[in-house]
């Protein structure tokens, strides 16, 4: 923590805790808007119902 607040020059550590929760959400949300550009692009083949019976 004592690196993160070096690092950062933020006050306190409930800070670096949201900065870095914030960059994580920030980081998920960038690879989902990347993975709707294929949307309706890939074709898929498959059972979809053998899948479903053999998940636990």
């Amino acid at each position: 923590m004592k690196d993160a607040l070096r690092a950062t020059r933020l006050k306190t550590e409930q800070d670096v805790v949201e900065l870095g929760l914030r960059t994580l959400l920030k980081l998920r949300l960038r690879s989902q808007e990347d993975i709707k550009q294929f949307r309706g692009k890939l074709k898929w083949e498959g059972d979809l119902d053998a899948m479903r019976a053999d998940a636990p």
